[in-house]
């Protein structure tokens, strides 16, 4: 099992993600040298060499689905107007614009995820763990793990790959990188569905109708 401080002793090595250091050591047995050298076949250790490079190209892709009723907006930056003029980098980027209008995250990666957000998903699993009557001994463990599975579907770097399962998006944007021979990062998205959050409105403008009229009566 991939303890924490291995995860964060990997992830300093490498440079890789937290989730990548941690199915890296799973992978490995535990063994830190050999989690090293699967992160490096993967690609994904020759990438983090390069994480610390400045990207400030790049491009703004949007991407219309389902005739008009889906709408997304990325930017993925590269180190160079040449990289960004690619066959591989431009359809990197498209292939992410797919993967955010079929599977809607919210957030780039791990790290983007507000903390405030991370604490309310871990209490909603603490409290579903605690009402399946699992004992409080492996609760944390529990949370944790479904955590991790939470960040799957919620991070887009973290994603299954909807063109391929065994790969994720980090993997995917690894993979271009080691081809490019440039840092590549993914820096900000939006996606937009028609209707999307129009029933909640309607739904608290009822509520709030609703009070008001309880509120004449009394």
């Amino acid at each position: 099992m991939a303890t924490l401080d291995d995860i964060k002793t990997l992830r300093e090595r490498t440079g890789a993600g937290i989730l990548d250091c941690k199915k890296a050591l799973q992978e490995s047995g535990g063994d830190l040298d050999k989690a090293v050298d699967w992160l490096r076949a993967k690609g994904l250790a020759a990438s983090a060499k390069k994480a610390g490079r400045i990207a400030a190209e790049g491009l703004v892709l949007s991407y219309i689905h389902g005739g008009g009723r889906i709408g997304v907006l990325i930017e993925v930056n590269c180190e160079t107007d040449f990289a960004a003029r690619t066959e591989t980098f431009q359809t990197l980027v498209r292939e992410l614009g797919l993967q955010i209008a079929a599977h809607s995250p919210e957030w780039v990666s791990v790290e983007d995820v507000p903390a405030a957000a991370v604490e309310k998903e871990r209490a909603v699993q603490r409290s579903r763990v605690l009402e399946e009557g699992k004992p409080e001994a492996v609760a944390d463990r529990i949370v944790e793990g479904r955590l991790q599975k939470w960040y799957q579907e919620v991070c887009l770097l973290e994603q299954n790959w909807f063109r391929d399962e065994s790969k994720t998006i980090r993997d995917l944007v690894g993979e271009a990188v080691g081809s490019i021979g440039e840092n590549i990062k993914v820096r900000r998205f939006v996606r937009w569905a028609v209707g999307e959050g129009l029933e909640k409105r309607q739904d608290d403008f009822a509520s709030e109708v609703a009070a008001q009229a309880q509120q004449a009566r009394t």
